[in-house]
């Protein structure tokens, strides 16, 4: 196949209503198609790891959710005191486990005091367990999850009460 068999290629493509061609010819193949470029950029969606920066919303308005009822693993720790309380946040996305196995006894509980260190759950991400450690002395306060439920990256996970 010679250039200008090609460039004939082109021009039939730019004249017809055909995005694509592709002719084989004595053991040579040649594909010709159109690249539509869209000069806006289209958004690229993971939705596993989607966040909005602080104080923006998604585009689409979420479903209304009702909270769920209280369970035995949290505590109704008053809203107005969290903001003396610590965080441990989880440091990546996978499903909590409160206990290194299903029917062990939790790590901590409502009322355990903890030291730096002190192991509070597993967080479970790609068949990999990580244990969560406390990272200042004080005693759980609330537990934000419940067992086997899947958490985000910097999802709040314990109340802690510094000591």
């Amino acid at each position: 196949m010679d250039i200008s068999y090609i460039k004939k290629l082109i021009k039939l493509l730019d004249e017809s209503g055909i995005d694509e061609i592709e002719i084989e010819e004595e053991g040579k193949k040649v594909r010709v198609s159109k690249a539509h470029r869209d000069p806006s950029p289209q958004p690229v969606y993971f939705p596993a790891v989607m966040s909005y920066p602080q104080g923006a919303q998604p585009a689409a308005p979420a479903p209304v959710q009702s909270d769920p009822p209280p369970s035995a693993e949290t505590s109704a720790a008053p809203k107005a005191d969290e903001k003396k309380y610590h965080e441990i946040l989880s440091p990546i996305v996978g499903t909590f486990y409160s206990a290194p196995a299903p029917n062990a006894d939790r790590y901590v509980d409502i009322g355990s005091s903890v030291q730096p260190g002190t192991v509070l759950c597993i967080i479970e991400a790609m068949k990999l367990m990580n244990e969560i450690e406390s990272d200042i002395s004080g005693k759980v306060v609330q537990m934000l999850v419940e067992n086997g439920k899947p958490v985000e990256y910097n999802q709040p996970l314990f109340l802690i009460d510094p000591a």
